[in-house]
Formats: structure tokens, C-alpha cells, sequence
């Protein structure tokens, strides 16, 4: 956290498949995934950051979240 600029959470929702992730956005869309036991503590978790903290069923993900992928797959297949 320490090292990005910017950064925000986006609380995900549990599925069959996957528990409650979080996950964490920073200013240039480079973005990591953590899964945590509950929604509760998702947000907390981001609280306790001091980030702010969205719920993505409700906010989507930014667009710079899925521009960062697209140039990281880009960038494997040149």
C-alpha cells in the first residue's frame, strides 16, 4: 500500500465459487485480489487502509482497472 498512489478498494460479492474479495485498485489501474471471510471485514479492512471503499455491484470497476489488464496482456504477447 505503501508504494501506490491512489489506491481504492471495491468490495466483490461472495459467489458458489468464490468467497467475499476485495479488491484493490491504484491511481494507474494496476490492481490486486484478496479474498476475506466476509463482506463486514471487507470494508473494514479498507477503513483500517484509510482507502476509500466502494461496493462494485453498485459502481462497477473503474476504467482504468480494465485498460491496465488489456496492456499487461498486450505486453505478454509481444
Amino acid at each position: 500500500m505503501g508504494t501506490r498512489r491512489g489506491v481504492e478498494a471495491y468490495v466483490e460479492p461472495a459467489t458458489n465459487v468464490t468467497a467475499t474479495t476485495v479488491v484493490l485498485i491504484a491511481h494507474d489501474g494496476e490492481w490486486t485480489r484478496r479474498a476475506l471471510p466476509s463482506r463486514p471485514q471487507a470494508f473494514e479492512v479498507a477503513r483500517n487502509l484509510q482507502v476509500p471503499v466502494y461496493d462494485v455491484n453498485l459502481t462497477g470497476y473503474p476504467a482504468r482497472m480494465r485498460a491496465w489488464t488489456a496492456r499487461q496482456r498486450r505486453d505478454e504477447r509481444a
